[in-house]
């Protein structure tokens, strides 16, 4: 087994990740909805101060997911695994 935690499922066509498959995938998934819906309160007062929540959050998102995504990110053709 491996020590690499598994929180994503990997795309079936294409690059990247799919929905969670454990509590910690869906817990990192609901928090950036949450943050994200929280960041909106903010755009009457500053849409560059929004703009860059949501990019800092995504970016955030991104990387986790990349480090925890079974098998790793890379090109899939619809294949078994």
């Amino acid at each position: 087994m491996t020590d690499e935690p598994q929180w994503f499922a990997p795309k079936r066509y294409g690059y990247g990740a799919s929905l969670p498959i454990s509590w910690q995938g869906w817990a990192v998934l609901l928090g950036y909805l949450a943050l994200l819906a929280a960041a909106g309160f903010l755009i009457p007062y500053s849409l560059i101060g929004f703009a860059c929540i949501v990019i800092t959050l995504t970016a955030a998102l991104t990387v986790i997911a990349s480090r925890t995504t079974k098998g790793g990110w890379r090109w899939r053709w619809g294949g078994e695994e």
